[in-house]
């Protein structure tokens, strides 16, 4: 996929040294106790990249066009949330992409694509609560907050924007 500004593809095994680098940097994890180790990092790549080929789609290397640079990752994965599939929308950016709307630039772009081919699904995004800047784009690609509880250990709020059908569908 392609937006103004980025290029949405996904990962390729060269693309992990720039996923450990925003996996692991305690700096794009300031809402959090602590990044991921770089283990951790190069494990949750190999879990993401098998996720492609189970399913034909998941998290995707964000890349600024103008700069060729992977700047984020993002995309949705398939998950069980309290016993419903659903598709979980991530974003996780290098300080430098900050502020320049590049996260809600690519979930508006993933969000169009699940609407298009898996209008079922319901999708969430799962943020710390004091993470202003992940609920802002939440709330603006139209998520609601509808649960607050603790996960992996922290105090989250949940969204979800219900599935919806695909334009031109006719179901209701």
């Amino acid at each position: 996929m392609r937006t103004q500004r980025l290029l949405l593809r996904p990962l390729r095994q060269d693309d992990l040294p720039a996923v450990v680098d925003i996996q692991a940097a305690e700096e794009t994890h300031p809402y959090e106790r602590a990044p991921a180790t770089p283990a951790q990092a190069r494990e949750r790549f190999a879990i993401w990249r098998q996720h492609w080929a189970a399913y034909g789609f998941g998290y995707v290397a964000v890349v600024e066009v103008d700069s060729a640079t992977v700047v984020g990752i993002g995309g949705v994965q398939v998950r069980d949330l309290d016993g419903e599939r659903v598709l979980n929308l991530y974003y996780r950016f290098l300080p430098a992409a900050w502020g320049k709307g590049y996260a809600t630039e690519m979930a508006r772009a993933v969000l169009e694509w699940t609407r298009r081919e898996l209008p079922e699904r319901a999708v969430v995004v799962i943020t710390a609560v004091d993470n202003a800047p992940a609920r802002r784009v939440a709330d603006k690609l139209g998520l609601r907050q509808y649960h607050q509880d603790y996960y992996e250990g922290m105090p989250a709020v949940f969204y979800r924007l219900d599935g919806q059908p695909a334009a031109g569908d006719s179901r209701s």
